[in-house]
Parts: structure tokens; sequence; C-alpha cells
């Protein structure tokens, strides 16, 4: 499903997550991280998100969100993992 070609060398398993229209992380503080377009994750023992989006940018987010929200495409599943 996912549109770009996962290039991975390091010891991290990524999951196709390229059903979400996009991924939101909130902050007890009420900041919260946006990405558009998330193809891939990868979730650390220590809880950090690892995600490559659409336009192959890579994101790093540490833990201590308080909730994490997405909306998938039409049709497409609503938990991949």
């Amino acid at each position: 499903m996912a549109t770009i070609e996962l290039r991975n060398q390091s010891d991290n398993e990524f999951t196709d997550i390229s059903s979400e229209r996009y991924r939101m992380y909130n902050y007890s503080d009420k900041s919260s991280i946006i990405i558009n377009h998330p193809q891939f994750l990868s979730v650390s023992k220590s809880g950090g998100h690892r995600i490559i989006d659409l336009n192959e940018v890579c994101h790093y987010i540490q833990p201590g969100w308080q909730e994490i929200v997405w909306e998938v495409h039409k049709s497409k599943p609503h938990f991949v993992k």
C-alpha cells in the first residue's frame, strides 16, 4: 500500500501505516506534532516512534505524548498494528 520504497539498513522493524491520512501527537502542554501522509512506522523499546512520510522526510517522536490521533483514507484499515 505504501507509495514510497522503504530503504532500511537499521535493525528497526517498520510497519506500513500508509492507510493513515495523517498522524497527530498531542502533548499535555497542548502542543502537537502532525505528520501528513505517514508511510512507515517503527516503535522502539523505549517508546520512540520513527516515521517516514510521503515526501521521504524522516521523523523521530520521543515518548511523552498524551494521545495519538489519526484518520485513515476511505476504505483503508483503521488499525494495522
